[in-house]
């Protein structure tokens, strides 16, 4: 089935739009955008380019995917954005391109809710979920299976580790470790993120292991180099959190 474009939608020639894209009422779609098939625009959303939109994904209203980075080092070169397959990008979201020949970039099956912010080289994994209003500042890698509470943000250059959550409202102005909890201003770890652990089908076994590594690394009282020497890592879950807690 060829793309189904309504005919208030803008859509430059030079796009790339694969079969059974849906571009909805006034959207607009830039040269160099590639959107492959089953992806649904719908009414005012913005794909700028040069962008790559994987399989099913959705834009809702007055998102914008693509939009140049807001980065002075920035000269005015190719900023580019990929998002793979089975993305909901919801209204107001926007998802800047990277600086100086970096893609920012986008895994699959994520939810960016009202009014997300994802800048310039920012890396996220996939079956992440952002809340409203989530800021996500340039540079910022995000794991697989992250979740951020409504209305935090994360400064330049910090690590969102695989399965953590980020409580609403946290100001994370470091790395957040795999698999816990963090909240507050400035944001520190607090618990296991158990329920996220098991929403995610992490096996029991190894979500024990977890809770005797959290409270030798962050309960005990003993300092963490110690702890993390003495912990049994055999896991493959605990051998994560032991490596992401390595000195760089």
């Amino acid at each position: 089935m060829a793309a189904r474009i309504h005919e208030t939608a803008i859509v430059d020639r030079r796009a790339e739009l694969d079969v059974d894209v849906d571009v909805g009422p006034y959207a607009i779609v830039e040269g160099g955008a590639r959107i492959a098939r089953g992806v649904k625009l719908a009414a005012h959303a913005v794909v700028r380019g040069p962008t790559e939109i994987g399989e099913a994904c959705e834009i809702h209203p007055f998102a914008v995917v693509g939009g140049p980075p807001q980065a002075k080092k920035h000269e005015g070169g190719p900023s580019r954005t990929r998002l793979g397959a089975r993305n909901v990008v919801r209204e107001h979201v926007t998802i800047h391109g990277g600086t100086e020949g970096r893609t920012t970039s986008v895994g699959d099956r994520n939810l960016f809710m009202v009014g997300s912010h994802v800048a310039h080289d920012v890396v996220v994994g996939s079956d992440c979920v952002l809340a409203n209003g989530v800021q996500l500042a340039g540079h910022v890698a995000v794991g697989d299976w992250a979740t951020f509470g409504g209305l935090c943000a994360v400064g330049q250059f910090a690590t969102i580790g695989e399965s953590a959550f980020v409580a609403g409202g946290a100001m994370c102005e470091r790395d957040v470790p795999p698999f816990v909890i963090v909240q507050g201003d400035r944001a520190r770890v607090r618990a296991l993120n158990v329920v996220g652990l098991r929403r995610r089908g992490v096996p029991e076994a190894s979500v024990r292991a977890l809770k005797l590594a959290f409270r030798a690394l962050f309960a005990s009282g003993q300092l963490r180099a110690d702890a993390r020497t003495a912990l049994d890592a055999s896991d493959p879950f605990v051998a994560r959190l032991v490596d992401a807690l390595r000195p760089a």
